[in-house]
């Protein structure tokens, strides 16, 4: 299935109230036209697959946050936080068959610089904890595959006064349903919560270092996840520090 239209210009300097501030809480410092489709560089190696194992549940994830998971999804990006004020994680996916889910890949990752919170405002360098559905992807390259319908747009593109590591952030993202509109570009800067509790929160390809909130993921993971993710499985990420996700 692909989805065509044309984005507005507008749109690149409007993202998470202004595109600067959509790719602030996706970016580490300080993303033309494009077209709907369904489906760069930088970043750390892709680790070797998890051995599948078969779990009950997603492993380290207590009730409060297990139970947020709905019932009829059967992909999960587990996103694991080394800790509340550290920007290293650890993202693995985990496939369901049957009842029981699957480690099917496991990858190095960063968060927000400033850690994780589970009261997110816009600013703040802290990812938020949570179990998000994951709806909407895009960036600046070619639809490399994608099932979740992808935005290719150079509005996606992040701006040459950032810092050169950071210029291929935003050649893959997948949008994190924080506070933003399913069904919508990643970079729609629509906020139904209110632009004080940010948004334009991303997966996203790694520069080495921290993000304003988003998950950054090398080049490899973003293309494996936008290959296998599928709407029809009801994909979510669940994301949080350690303590966070145990609670």
């Amino acid at each position: 299935m692909r989805r065509n239209g044309a984005i507005r210009a507008g749109l690149a300097a409007t993202a998470c109230g202004v595109l600067a501030a959509v790719l602030s809480a996706c970016g580490g410092s300080g993303g033309g036209s494009g077209a709907k489709s369904q489906g760069g560089s930088g970043g750390k190696a892709v680790q070797p697959p998890a051995r599948s194992v078969d779990l009950q549940r997603i492993p380290e994830v207590g009730d409060r946050l297990q139970q947020r998971i709905p019932s009829d999804s059967r992909q999960v990006v587990a996103v694991y936080g080394e800790g509340e004020d550290s920007a290293d994680s650890t993202v693995v996916l985990y496939t369901k068959t049957g009842s029981t889910w699957d480690k099917t890949r496991r990858w190095a990752a960063h968060n927000g610089k400033k850690g994780w919170t589970r009261d997110h405002h816009e600013g703040d360098k802290r990812s938020p904890v949570g179990v998000f559905t994951l709806s909407d992807a895009g960036g600046v390259l070619a639809d490399p595959g994608a099932h979740l319908p992808y935005t290719r747009s150079a509005s996606f593109q992040a701006p040459r006064d950032w810092a050169k590591s950071h210029w291929h952030d935003f050649d893959y993202v997948i949008a994190i349903d924080y506070n933003r509109v399913k069904g919508t570009a990643p970079n729609d800067p629509t906020r139904p919560d209110g632009q004080s509790k940010g948004g334009g929160i991303w997966l996203h390809m790694d520069h080495g270092s921290g993000t304003s909130a988003c998950v950054s993921l090398s080049k490899s993971a973003m293309e494996y996840l936008l290959r296998t993710l599928d709407p029809n499985q009801h994909p979510v990420v669940v994301m949080g520090d350690e303590a966070d996700l145990n609670s």
